[in-house]
């Protein structure tokens, strides 16, 4: 049988030369015989054996994807538990009272929580706090620390015991508009000492944390910063795995060598609702993704319990049964009695009826109800120890435990445990006596669960705050004291820009990169420049950089590249600048993030502008933008090839409407759609003023720039302010004739092109006097508006920026863009006087620049006609007049 499944399946060996056909031959035939006589597990067995054998032998041979369905590190080879067990046992216990108590406690308020999460990672995470979480306070860095969301609550707890939070504090769980309250889950900008890393949007926190570690070694290699002692933790869920984002960037990692990142998946078998692979096997499926993606993979899935059922599996019985049983029926086992295990289990086999029969009740209780490997303080110590120790590649620790694990007999296991919000009190009494806490009855006051607490000087605390100050200080903490400002760059580039191009056409985008490609000069702030583009740096024309500022790598460049002999070769360089990475803007975007935040993460001052195609941007990776803002980074994000209209023959994928939009739901975000070279300039500089100065502001700047070539003008005199605050007088009407009609064009970005050829029109061919303003920011004009409006319930006067720009200003107002109208729309409630607007609505098509800008009535003919509409609907020109002017303009 199994001949001839070699003789009808084909095999890529097929084609070599095999230099001894019979020495293979009997090969498989003494495998064959294996099989027969001792069975597919015994024959199985040999073969991982044989493969494990070459591989430590140097022999170039594949690595198995899976491996058999138990710990990576047996037990006779597990280090000792250094420190004090016990301490640390009854350590945990109190975070486990104290995570579960302040959810329960809140939930009478209705404001919920997560309790079996944190209850099933509990060791996880104390093993790394008192054994290798490093803190900042040696060098300002120590280990970056991304925290699953829903175990938010026994890091809470960890805080109170060692004074970092009062029970204040933790009653005021999810209740943070007072101002005492704890953010629900990591978010830095709510509690901004404490998190540094928000991760409860699920999938972002894996792909953050790998490129964390990858930063870190952009820093170390380009001499910023040595930040080689920091190690990247990142705890997940296996549910978690699901999301897309968890590893997308798996091969980066290991094609990278990142040692200096670890995932520890708290392998639990259940998501939200129900079992991660009710049919299947998580931790099975995870190891061979990790170990085909090149990671090192740790499995910690067994207690110390389980060592004598394996002794006994002489067969090989147990192991294959433990490989077979799906993940939704192991959770059952784990809430089933004795009995029902006895036969749904071992009954599968006579070897395993056999081995049965020489276990207690007793000992298969504790194997199948408690022992998991992510339970017991040595085996997690053991694992870590091994992720730190190998090198070469990241590490993931499949840690197997049971959700909501010593929560009771209500709690673990069932699907139901993480909407479950409290406990009743014979719960937590049952809870108590089960973790030996000191609690008495009489503390239950009300029917209220008491918060518990050893005593600031009791032994658990010293040995707490003893472990923390030994590993550097409290984790996690966010380093927050003020840097120093950064040094203005030189006015030099500024200037440049504000001098326009003359006869040139230059477009905006490539505006942006000549502006920052001097900026990168500056003897002073050049080097902290982090430039982020995914893939299409030629499309921006960033190939000048390629080869002054390098494409940072790793490994150097270890070949000759196919345009050496180009002024702009392909330059690869192990301290190189530039982060061009591939075709993924989620990668490109965790970049950002990384360097956005460094001046918390590592003291480092960085300055990241990340430029890409505007379409996408904030409709791919608006999830990130708002992890950004959660995280307090700053920098320049740029959507270039920006408008619906400019992309010339792309299409409605490509075509960006309604970046703006978006972007105006972030608070963060400052959001600038610039016209001209000049305001760029303006724009940038402010930027690095407030977000870098001397009072750094907590915010990221997104500009949008456009492919589209047009001479750029030199910069009018006393703009700055309107372009900083979005809007100013940009080219008065040519007519003089006091008595003509009167408008006021308002354009962002490339509109204002059309809208000055429209100018033109109306004065020339219609006899109307047309302003043109620059509005180079919908969305800040509408944030100044909105102060205005809550200051002046307060009793405050005070007038928009928009109102107060354009009163006085006579006629009507009309707001042209390359975006939908709800873009230029945000201000229309401020604006005095008749106002209307005209936007790209719709989806995107493929033509001509000219052809889709008739098509969604925004060309220069098309602002013509609508001004005359609104001049005639107020009396200041006939109606005739519109219709003659549609017809004129083949829009009749």
């Amino acid at each position: 049988m199994t001949e001839a499944v070699h003789r009808t399946r084909p095999s890529e060996l097929d084609q070599l030369p095999d230099r001894d056909p019979q020495e293979t031959a009997e090969w498989r035939e003494s495998l064959d015989a294996v099989t027969r006589h001792a069975g597919p597990e015994r024959a199985a067995q040999l073969v991982r054996r044989t493969v494990e054998h070459a591989a430590n032998s140097g022999l170039d041979v594949p690595g198995l994807l899976q491996t058999p369905y138990v710990n990576s590190i047996p037990t006779a080879v597990e280090p000792e538990l250094p420190g004090d067990p016990e301490l640390e046992s009854r350590i945990t216990a109190w975070n486990r009272w104290n995570a579960a108590a302040m959810v329960t406690r809140g939930s009478k308020l209705g404001v919920g929580g997560h309790i079996a999460t944190f209850a099933s990672a509990a060791w996880l995470y104390e093993i790394g706090f008192n054994h290798f979480f490093h803190g900042k306070e040696a060098d300002g860095s120590g280990d970056q620390l991304y925290i699953q969301g829903h175990a938010s609550p026994g890091i809470y707890a960890r805080a109170f015991l060692d004074g970092r939070l009062t029970e204040e504090n933790l009653d005021n769980f999810r209740q943070e508009a007072g101002g005492k309250g704890l953010p629900s889950y990591p978010h830095p900008r709510r509690l901004p000492w404490l998190w540094e890393f928000p991760t409860v949007s699920m999938g972002l926190g894996p792909l953050s944390a790998i490129y964390q570690a990858r930063f870190n070694r952009y820093l170390t290699n380009r001499g910023i910063k040595d930040v080689s002692a920091s190690h990247v933790w990142a705890f997940l869920g296996d549910g978690e795995m699901d999301e897309p984002e968890s590893t997308a960037a798996l091969a980066l990692a290991a094609r990278e060598g990142l040692d200096n990142l670890t995932f520890v998946i708290n392998c639990n078998l259940q998501r939200l609702d129900g079992p991660v692979r009710a049919n299947f096997k998580i931790v099975q499926e995870l190891e061979a993704q990790f170990r085909g993606a090149g990671w090192n993979v740790v499995k910690s899935l067994w207690g110390s319990a389980w060592d004598e059922l394996f002794l006994l599996d002489v067969s090989g019985a147990l192991v294959g049964r433990l490989r077979e049983v799906p993940d939704a029926q192991f959770q059952t086992y784990q809430t089933r009695d004795v009995a029902y295990i006895r036969e749904h289990f071992f009954g599968a086999s006579a070897e395993l009826r056999e081995l049965a029969k020489l276990l207690t009740d007793a000992k298969i209780s504790e194997c199948f109800h408690t022992s998991r490997g992510g339970h017991e303080a040595r085996k997690v110590y053991a694992a870590y120890r091994a992720a730190l120790d190998f090198k070469g590649a990241p590490t993931v620790i499949l840690a197997q435990t049971v959700k909501g694990y010593t929560l009771g007999g209500g709690f673990e296991s069932k699907n139901a445990n993480h909407q479950m919000k409290k406990l009743s009190n014979d719960e937590f009494k049952a809870m108590r006596d089960r973790l030996g806490l000191p609690i008495p009855d009489s503390a239950f006051v009300d029917g209220q669960v008491p918060y518990g607490h050893p005593g600031a000087d009791s032994p658990e605390v010293r040995y707490l705050q003893e472990r923390r100050a030994a590993l550097g200080g409290p984790a996690p903490a966010r380093r927050t004291h003020p840097l120093p400002a950064l040094p203005e760059p030189s006015e030099r580039a500024f200037q440049a820009v504000y001098k326009g191009s003359g006869s040139q056409d230059v477009a905006t985008t490539m505006a942006f990169v000549r502006l920052m490609k001097d900026l990168m000069r500056d003897k002073e702030t050049g080097r902290r420049w982090v430039p982020i583009v995914p893939d299409e740096a030629r499309t921006f024309g960033m190939e000048s950089l390629f080869p002054s500022a390098g494409i940072y790598s790793p490994l150097g460049q270890t070949y000759e590249p196919v345009d050496r002999d180009q002024l702009m070769y392909y330059k690869e360089a192990k301290d190189g600048q530039i982060l061009n990475e591939g075709i993924t803007e989620a990668g490109a975007m965790a970049d950002f993030i990384a360097a956005a935040s460094a001046y918390s993460t590592h003291g480092e001052t960085m300055i990241p502008f990340y430029i890409f195609y505007s379409m996408f941007g904030w409709q791919r990776t608006g999830d990130q933008m708002w992890q950004l803002a959660d995280q307090l980074g700053k920098g320049f994000i740029v959507g270039a090839t920006a408008g619906r209209t400019t992309l010339t023959g792309e299409g409605l994928q490509h075509a960006d409407g309604h970046s703006h939009l978006i972007a105006a739901t972030n608070p963060a975000s400052l959001n600038y759609d610039p016209a001209f070279a000049y305001e760029i300039a303006v724009i940038v500089k402010d930027g690095l003023r407030r977000m870098y100065g001397a009072s750094p502001e907590d915010v990221f700047y997104y500009l949008t720039v456009y492919n589209e070539p047009k001479p750029q003008p030199a910069m009018p005199e006393g703009v700055e302010e309107g372009i900083l605050k979005g809007l100013y007088r940009f080219k008065v009407s040519d007519l003089t004739d006091a008595e003509a009609p009167r408008t006021q064009l308002l354009a962002s970005g490339t509109a204002i092109h059309w809208v000055l050829d429209a100018q033109k029109l109306l004065a020339e061919e219609w006899g109307v006097a047309a302003d043109v303003w620059s509005a180079t920011s919908w969305s800040e004009l509408r944030r100044d508006a909105l102060s205005c409006d809550a200051a002046q319930l307060k009793g405050e006067d005070r007038v928009p920026y928009v109102t107060r720009a354009l009163e006085g200003a006579r006629g009507p107002v009309l707001a042209v863009s390359d975006w939908m109208r709800q873009v230029p729309d945000q201000i229309a409630q401020w604006v005095p006087g008749d106002y209307t607007s005209l936007g790209t609505d719709g989806f995107g098509l493929s033509d001509t620049r000219d052809a889709a800008r008739r098509h969604f009535g925004v060309d220069a003919q098309s602002i013509a006609v609508a001004a005359l509409a609104q001049l005639a609907r107020r009396g200041e020109v006939k109606p005739e007049t519109v219709a003659e002017a549609a017809a004129k303009y083949g829009l009749a």
